[in-house]
């Protein structure tokens, strides 16, 4: 599978540049910095979470996991929990689950970014696949995304 043509034309769109990265499959945040040699706290990982009907994103370093009782606070939601693997397919078609960029504008997803992301001037994230990874500039990610930022994740 390559990387679906929605998230390249994203960019496009957006006149965002970007690198594809290539590695070996990894289906975790962790496995992907080492494949990709590259530190844990500059790879984003994707979390789909659920909030009762409705769904966000949650994008944290691979580092870190999720503080749902912060993300609930910065949210201002009453739950939030792991969205199911049916959720991730049904919800990002043509993306391998677990591999979900964190673009959530291109998924009319609202986007929750952990302030420690952005630490680091660029960022690596999933695009798609199991297999490919797109480096940016975190800013313009930012800019893109149009993320709230706060602090819900916790250091591994």
């Amino acid at each position: 599978m390559s990387i679906p043509k929605a998230i390249i034309s994203y960019f496009k769109k957006n006149r965002i540049s970007y690198k594809v990265m290539k590695h070996e499959v990894a289906y975790t945040a962790q496995e992907i910095a080492a494949a990709q040699h590259v530190s844990g706290k500059q790879v984003a990982k994707t979390v789909l979470v659920k909030t009762g009907k409705d769904f966000i994103l949650a994008v944290l370093p691979a580092t870190h996991l999720i503080d749902f009782n912060k993300l609930k606070k910065l949210a201002k939601l009453k739950k939030a929990s792991l969205a199911q693997e049916e959720d991730m397919i049904r919800l990002f078609p043509g993306i391998e689950a677990g591999a979900m960029p964190p673009l959530g504008k291109l998924y009319n997803l609202p986007v929750y970014v952990d302030k420690s992301l952005g630490l680091d001037p660029e960022i690596i994230f999933n695009a798609g696949t199991h297999a490919d990874m797109l480096k940016m500039k975190y800013k313009d990610f930012a800019k893109m995304n149009k993320s709230v930022v706060g602090i819900f994740g916790k250091h591994i």
